[in-house]
């Protein structure tokens, strides 16, 4: 899989104090762990260093966001919770 296709994904948190919550992958690390960040309590300032193995991949691309980090222009924390707030109500319905 191409490194910059795992950019923008949403992905639920399987297993940590953080497990159910959901985030957007911001960052790649290497074949084993990504950074996420969900802009409230892992803001995109400081993300989340996690295995991959422990998250499990939606099918969900946060798009807008992707091409913000892939051009490497600044993220904020608002967008990635607001995006993030949406796919929720979604995903309930």
């Amino acid at each position: 899989m191409d490194d910059n296709s795992l950019i923008g994904k949403v992905v639920h948190s399987k297993s940590g104090r953080d497990k159910n919550r959901c985030f957007i992958i911001v960052g790649i690390i290497d074949t084993n762990y990504v950074y996420i960040s969900d802009g409230d309590l892992r803001k995109i300032e400081k993300p989340k260093k996690k295995k991959i193995k422990h998250l499990v991949f939606m099918d969900i691309v946060a798009e807008e966001i992707k091409d913000l980090l892939l051009s490497c222009k600044k993220v904020s924390n608002s967008k990635i919770v607001k995006f993030l707030q949406v796919e929720d109500k979604i995903e309930e319905v």
